[in-house]
Formats: structure tokens, C-alpha cells, sequence
């Protein structure tokens, strides 16, 4: 399989010329659109994102993998999993959401769109002070 650096959208020739969209705009999409699915976390990027969202810069893209093929679009989203979720029934929630928003926004659609749960995160409990009340 070879891969391509970028996708030309197919669409009626109108005379006004070509469209191209770079993967980074499919990461972009896809990463956005897994973030908004309830049950997710957050995704999982690398020391270079977390450098940058500590800088005050969001990352949409982290945690997202777009391979263009001869095939297809195929998109790997590597994600963190709120504990106590259905994780199939909220992966698949992910899996439509980041068809949906692709079709929507590019008129592209996926040919595969593959969870990777790479941890669970547990609710941090809030611990109350306790107040000495002495008269």
C-alpha cells in the first residue's frame, strides 16, 4: 500500500479548480469529534502535545492516526475511557460520531475508523477538609 501526503476530493467539475485536504484536517475532525462523545476522557498524545496544551495551545489532533491509501481513508483513534462506561457501546458512539462529522464537513467518507482504548481514567475523589470547630 502506498500512502498520500494528501487527498483531492472528488466533486462536480464546477470550473473553479481542485480541492485538496491534508490528513492533519482529517486528524483535526476525527479528534474533535471522538472529544465530544460522552465516556471519553481525553486522548492520548505525546510529550510534544503535552508541552504544548501545557502552553496554552489545544491540540485537536492528539490522539489520532489518518493514513491515506489506495483503499481508503483509515483513521486509529488511541483514547482514554471514563471507568464505569459500556466501553463497546461508547466506542462505537465514536466510531459513528467521527463518520458522521467527516461526511458532514469533508463529503469523505472512511473506510475504516478503529478504537484503540489505551487507558481507563477513575474519578478523583474531592476530599473535604475537615474543620476544627473548637469554642
Amino acid at each position: 500500500m502506498s500512502e498520500f501526503s494528501i487527498l483531492e476530493m472528488e466533486h462536480e467539475n464546477n470550473g473553479l479548480g481542485k480541492i485538496e485536504i491534508a490528513p492533519e484536517v482529517i486528524e483535526v475532525i476525527a479528534g474533535i469529534a471522538a472529544s465530544e462523545v460522552e465516556g471519553v476522557a481525553g486522548m492520548r498524545g505525546n510529550f510534544a502535545t503535552g508541552v504544548v496544551e501545557r502552553l496554552g495551545k489545544k491540540n485537536h489532533g492528539k490522539g489520532v492516526k489518518v493514513e491515506l491509501t489506495e483503499t481508503g481513508i483509515k483513521i486509529d483513534v488511541y483514547c482514554l475511557m471514563k471507568f464505569g462506561i459500556s466501553i463497546p457501546s461508547v466506542a462505537g458512539k465514536i466510531q459513528e460520531n467521527i463518520r458522521q462529522a467527516l461526511l458532514n464537513m469533508t463529503a469523505l467518507e472512511a473506510e475504516e475508523v478503529n478504537i484503540h482504548v489505551v487507558g481507563v481514567q477513575f474519578e478523583t475523589q474531592k476530599v473535604e477538609p475537615i474543620v476544627d470547630e473548637e469554642v
